[in-house]
């Protein structure tokens, strides 16, 4: 799922939100079709596979594309592009260049998913993106979740930190 809109570089005309939005109209037949043929659980392996690979390739992309090499900032740079069209709402809690530790408090792609009807998948088509995109961008970056909107919880605890000294 990785294009050239993707990276900051090309300036993507339409927010995160719209493009999940497309990506799951196309997905959810495919998705129902693999779950009618090889059952729930395979299907959703499958899913979850894809976007995990995907969102790491993004994500790479996006690295290639920093001119003085990724950090926890220049990772939290890029959190407009997710928010853009109140997506998400974030509540920082604290942020320098080891940690950055938010909470999101209301979550659209939740909200779109479940309208949708595939509020059962959104974690696989949005949240599974999320620590697989530290991996791709800069693997020093760790992301530690415990609750999402998505599955449930009132808020998500997005918690990322650099396992080592970056310079």
């Amino acid at each position: 799922m990785t294009e050239p809109t993707d990276t900051p570089a090309a300036k993507p005309a339409m927010g995160m939100l719209e493009r999940r939005g497309i990506e799951a109209a196309i997905l959810k037949p495919v998705y129902e079709e693999m779950a009618a043929r090889l059952g729930e659980a395979v299907a959703q392996d499958i899913l979850g596979a894809a976007i995990t690979r995907a969102a790491v390739e993004s994500a790479a992309a996006f690295a290639a594309t920093e001119p003085n090499g990724t950090s926890l900032k220049s990772f939290a740079d890029l959190q407009p592009l997710w928010t853009k069209d109140d997506a998400l709402r974030l509540e920082v809690l604290h942020q320098d260049e080891t940690r950055f530790d938010y909470n999101v408090t209301r979550c659209r792609y939740a909200e779109m998913y479940r309208e949708m009807g595939l509020g059962h998948i959104g974690h696989l088509l949005s949240c599974n993106r999320d620590a697989a995109f530290c991996t791709g961008y800069d693997p020093s970056i760790k992301m530690e979740r415990t609750q999402t909107i998505m599955q449930g919880a009132s808020h998500c605890d997005f918690r990322y930190r650099v396992d080592k000294p970056q310079g």
